[in-house]
C-alpha cells in the first residue's frame, strides 16, 4: 500500500546512501548477497561498506562487461550479485554480457544502473544514456524498473533481495523529489495512482515523476482534472491499468527522462494500440545525446519540465 508524501519535498537520503545501507544491512544480517563495482565505490558511497567487508564488496575496476560475467558466475555459486555502475555503461558496454551471461542463461542478477538520463548531469554526453530502458526491455526475462524515490528504492531492494532472475534498476545517485511516505509499499509490474482525473491522464516514471504532479497542479487551476500514474515498472508494464485509465479520460501523455523511442512511451503506446486507442504524446528526448550541465539546465534543454508537460496536454485537450 502507498502513502503519497506532501508535494515539493527532497528525500533527506541519497539513493547512493540507501543503496549502501540496504548492501551493509543485508551483508551484517548473513545474507548470500555479494556487491560488485567497477570503480564506482566512492561514486555509490560504497568505501565505507567495502572496507568493512570486503570479500563481499569487491571492486572489479573499469571493466564493466567482464563484472556482469563475473556476477553471473557467482550467482552460479548460490551468491546473489548486486552489480552497480553508470546506466550508460551497463547498458551499452554490457549489452552482449546482459544478453549471453544473464537472460539468456537464466541468472539470478540485480543489475542498478545510477546517474539515470540527465541526472548524469556534469559527466556530460558520453556517460548520459537516453536509451538503456529500450535496450534492456528488449530482453526476453528482463525486468525492468525504475524507482522513483528512497522509500521506493529500499522497498524494492529489499524485494529483490529475495527474488530470482535478471532485474534491472535505473535510478539517479543523489536525491530525488519526495513522492511517498515512508512505510510505503511497492507491487513490482503494478502502477501507483497517485492522483484521480477524468480528463486527461499523465504517466511517468523516475524524476519525471514529480514534474507530472506539478503539471496536474497548473493544469487543475485551469479547471482540467488530471490523473497521475507512476509506471515505475517498465517491463513488465500494467496494461490494466493503462487501458483502464485511457478508456476513464480518452487522452494519455507519458513523461520519461529517457529518449521517446522504445521507452514508456513506447512501452504505453503498445497497449493502446492494442486495447484503447487514444490520443497521447510523448515527452521526452527526442533524437539528442546528452551534454554537460546541471539537471535544471538539462531538464529545460530537453524538455522534461512540468511546462512541457502542460503544453503537451493542452495539444490533447
Amino acid at each position: 500500500m502507498i502513502k503519497v508524501a506532501e508535494p515539493g519535498g527532497k528525500d533527506s537520503i541519497e539513493m547512493r546512501k540507501v543503496y549502501a545501507g540496504f548492501i551493509s544491512e543485508q551483508i551484517e544480517a548473513g545474507s548470500d548477497i555479494i556487491a560488485l563495482e567497477a570503480d564506482l565505490m566512492s561514486s555509490m558511497a560504497m568505501d565505507g561498506v567495502h572496507k568493512t567487508y570486503p570479500q563481499q564488496v569487491i571492486n572489479c575496476g573499469i571493466m564493466e562487461a567482464n563484472v556482469i560475467g563475473t556476477a553471473a558466475g557467482l550467482s552460479l555459486t548460490g551468491r546473489k550479485p548486486f552489480v552497480h555502475t553508470f546506466t550508460a555503461f551497463a547498458s551499452r558496454r554490457c549489452f552482449d554480457q546482459l544478453f549471453m551471461a544473464l537472460d539468456y542463461q537464466r541468472n539470478n542478477v540485480k543489475v542498478i544502473a545510477s546517474d539515470a538520463g540527465v541526472t548524469a548531469c556534469h559527466n556530460g554526453g558520453t556517460h548520459m544514456s537516453f536509451e538503456d530502458m529500450g535496450i534492456v526491455r528488449g530482453l526476453a526475462h528482463s525486468v525492468v524498473l525504475e524507482v522513483t524515490d528512497a522509500v521506493m528504492f529500499s522497498d524494492i531492494l529489499h524485494q529483490l533481495a529475495e527474488l530470482e532472475g535478471f532485474y534491472w534498476v535505473r535510478t539517479i545517485r543523489k536525491q530525488a523529489p519526495t513522492i511517498y511516505q515512508p512505510g510505503s509499499r511497492f507491487t513490482i509490474g503494478k502502477g501507483n495512482v497517485l492522483r484521480e482525473g477524468t480528463d486527461i491522464t499523465l504517466i511517468a516514471n523516475g524524476i519525471m515523476v514529480a514534474e507530472a504532479l506539478t503539471a496536474a497542479q497548473q493544469l487543475a487551476q485551469e479547471g482540467i482534472s488530471v490523473a497521475v500514474i507512476d509506471m515505475f515498472t517498465l517491463k513488465p508494464i500494467d496494461r490494466e491499468l493503462v487501458k483502464n485509465y485511457a478508456e476513464k479520460t480518452r487522452r494519455i501523455v507519458t513523461c520519461e527522462n529517457h529518449s521517446i523511442h522504445n521507452g514508456l512511451g513506447s512501452a504505453v503506446a503498445e497497449v493502446l494500440v492494442e486495447t484503447c486507442p487514444v490520443p497521447m504524446r510523448r515527452v521526452g528526448v527526442k533524437e539528442r545525446y546528452g551534454q554537460v550541465g546541471t539537471q535544471d539546465f538539462l531538464q529545460q534543454e530537453y524538455g522534461l519540465t512540468a511546462n512541457d508537460i502542460v503544453a503537451a496536454a493542452r495539444e490533447l485537450l
